[in-house]
């Protein structure tokens, strides 16, 4: 059976509009959330479950938004997950981007510490909110 070990949000805005964080660099790594998960008491075959969502106001042009989760705080870390939505030039009004990823078997230590980052390979790219990460840590 499986054990729920713990379980952390980041939440860096909780409203649409709320923000307006510009990409400025492209194809650059922005963090936007982060997580630290503690593993007291992890079994056998412990895994993480992430979900989160990211909103961007995107330039009149086609462009491809990254979302990208590292093991660790640098966006050099392992990466576990990354997934391009590329949008169209019609795409008027703020997109959200919603993701859920998994780390099966991770290494076991005191804290297990999640980075997730966006990137966007064009200039114009604004991150307007809602944003938020969250994750579990469960063993057998």
């Amino acid at each position: 059976m499986s054990q729920f070990l713990d379980a952390r949000t980041s939440q860096n805005a909780s409203l649409a509009n709320s923000i307006a964080i510009p990409i400025l660099v492209i194809n650059t790594p922005q963090l936007f959330g982060q997580i630290g998960l503690q593993t007291e008491g992890a079994g056998a075959n412990p895994r993480v479950q992430f979900k989160g969502t990211v909103a961007v106001q995107l330039p009149l042009a086609l462009v491809g938004v990254t979302i990208t989760i590292v093991r660790g705080t640098l966006a050099t870390d392992p990466v576990i997950y990354s997934a391009t939505s590329t949008f169209s030039l019609s795409v008027l009004a703020p997109q959200i981007i919603t993701f859920s990823a998994d780390d099966f078997n991770p290494p076991i230590t005191p804290q297990l510490t999640y980075t997730a980052f966006i990137s966007s390979n064009l200039l114009g790219t604004i991150r307007v909110g809602p944003e938020n990460f969250d994750g579990a840590v469960y063993s057998d």
